[in-house]
């Protein structure tokens, strides 16, 4: 309904324009959302100190752990946001990707601190004071990294970024764990003293299943891939493009949660440079119509030939060509 009643183009501006608004709202919602985590690590902070809880502990080095792998975030956004230079023509957004890297070291590094003081806490029992306090920060927790990971998620999923989506998920895993927090100081309520440590295992194995989780879409994304249905969807839009009589190739990509795309197309023989134009920039519209988060697609052209010729045609064209292949090409236009 939008397009229907406000002005709008594909020009070069308006994309820069859309990519600096999402890359905004990210840095906004990863400073909303660090407040937030801080503002409860905080209280855990001095709850940890009040009652030696393991468990609690755990939690809270995670959730301090979490908050400072939001500044890179911060950072990548930004840097996203710089224009491409001869060295790197595509610009510097592919730096959200390598955060997402550095997120999982920071994420694994706090598994390993976790398992070390469980480990330690189980040869070594420590006393557990001030319960209620324990349980009562464990649902402080809880509600403080559900309301972070809502925010992050949907903040993520309107600009399409991975980084930030995966940010809210940690987000809500953390709160999870706050409540494995809760049911560790039950146990220990029940005369089972050494249920905190348990559930700082616990909390370990969960963080180490999100690492997993996340990593993956990392990095998938830092070899190119693209999510599942994509490539169908570009290619149903570019077969429905007046004067586009087949299509070759699709290829699309993320960089950082942005994406260019790249598109073979066929067209009559007997079309004009100008109607050929014409032509791509229909497909760049459609492409750009359909995949909100794409911000340009490179279109090539090539003339509509019978099946015996196009192997040919496309070798000669091809952007990695060799020599030999051209040669013969020619040779075999030649001997016709």
């Amino acid at each position: 309904m939008k397009h229907l009643v406000v002005p709008h183009s594909h020009d070069h501006s308006e994309t820069i324009q859309s990519a600096d608004e999402s890359s905004e709202e990210g840095i906004r919602a990863a400073w909303i959302g660090l407040a937030g985590m801080m503002a409860t690590a905080v209280a855990q902070v001095v709850i940890v100190a009040l009652s030696g809880s393991i468990a609690l502990l755990a939690d809270t080095i995670h959730n301090l752990g979490h908050a400072a792998t939001t500044i890179p975030l911060i950072v990548a956004f930004r840097m996203g946001r710089w224009r491409a230079t001869k060295r790197y023509t595509y610009g510097f957004r592919r730096a959200e990707d390598l955060v997402g890297l550095f997120i999982g070291l920071i994420i694994l590094a706090s598994v390993a601190i976790i398992i070390w003081e469980s480990v330690d806490a189980l040869i070594n029992p420590r006393v557990v004071t001030n319960l209620w306090w324990v349980f009562a920060a464990g649902i402080v927790g809880f509600l403080g990294n559900e309301i972070v990971a809502i925010y992050r998620i949907r903040a993520g999923r309107r600009i399409g970024s991975a980084a930030l989506i995966a940010e809210g998920q940690h987000a809500r895993a953390d709160g999870l764990t706050s409540i494995a927090v809760a049911i560790g100081m039950v146990g220990v309520w029940l005369g089972y003293p050494r249920a905190d440590p348990i559930v700082g295992f616990l909390i370990a194995i969960v963080i180490l299943g999100i690492l997993i989780s996340s990593m993956r879409t990392v990095v998938r994304r830092l070899m190119d891939g693209v999510d599942e249905g994509l490539i169908d969807r570009i290619t149903a839009t570019v077969k429905e493009t007046p004067g586009v009589v087949a299509v070759d190739t699709v290829r699309a990509r993320w960089s950082g949660h942005r994406m260019s795309g790249e598109v073979a197309i066929q067209i009559d023989s007997a079309q004009t440079v100008l109607q050929g134009h014409r032509i791509a920039e229909e497909v760049e519209h459609g492409v750009l119509h359909a995949v909100p988060n794409m911000d340009s697609v490179v279109v090539h052209l090539h003339p509509a030939v019978p099946a015996d010729q196009a192997s040919s045609l496309h070798e000669l064209s091809g952007h990695h060509a060799s020599r030999e292949a051209r040669e013969a090409y020619r040779a075999r236009q030649a001997s016709h």
